[in-house]
């Protein structure tokens, strides 16, 4: 298999709260930790390791972009849309005309998902692979440069609400319990909350009955 120097991948596609990250890695192979793997497939503490290591490396170029709450919430559009607008934004901050990008595909069809990142970009062919941060360690890489920046923008609502939010994934308990809090509270949903998500509304609609059944 012939790697590629050019990868993207995204995290935080499926969460309730914050941002969807973007991650691209431009490098040429041998510069990539042989370590490398699937960011979830990682601790914490060795992605963050890693993210440390190629930043202090010069061959290595690293960017990130984030897909906001808002664009996430807009019934304009869809999330193969955004996951294809997130890795355009990464990868157009560092791709050179003439490069070939490895992206995991986040559409069914990797054929169609490679073509429409490959529209939003400069002379630069695209190749689309489901698992591609599995068997791609470019995309691997990529794949731990948006996993730690997510984890940092979940920190940083942490550090906001005084607390830990979790996860931000619905099947997280703290996540939940931490939303149920906040909307007995506040009577509405924080700004880092997906509000379109369906653990959102179906928090909403559990505040809501509660308060009826006081009446």
């Amino acid at each position: 298999m012939t790697e590629t120097r050019l990868g993207a991948d995204e995290a935080g596609k499926g969460p309730v709260l914050g941002p969807m990250i973007a991650g691209a890695v431009r490098a040429p192979p041998a510069a990539i930790p042989a370590d490398v793997d699937d960011s979830k497939r990682l601790s914490a503490d060795r992605r963050e390791t890693l993210a440390a290591t190629m930043a202090d490396d010069d061959r290595i170029t690293v960017a990130v972009a984030a897909v906001s709450v808002d664009e996430i919430d807009d019934p304009a559009t869809d999330m193969n849309e955004l996951t294809v607008a997130a890795q355009v934004r990464a990868l157009s901050k560092l791709a050179q005309p003439g490069d070939t990008a490895v992206v995991d595909a986040g559409d069914t069809s990797e054929e169609r998902f490679g073509r429409r990142v490959a529209d939003g970009l400069s002379d630069v062919t695209v190749r689309a692979a489901h698992g591609a941060d599995q068997t791609h360690p470019i995309v691997a890489a990529a794949s731990v440069a948006a996993k730690v920046e997510r984890d940092r923008r979940m920190a940083a609502i942490d550090e906001r609400h005084d607390r830990s939010v979790g996860s931000g994934y619905p099947s997280d308990q703290t996540t939940r319990s931490f939303l149920a809090g906040y909307v007995d509270r506040e009577g509405t949903l924080p700004p880092a909350a997906r509000e379109t998500w369906q653990t959102a509304t179906d928090v909403l609609a559990a505040a809501e009955q509660s308060g009826l059944a006081e009446f």
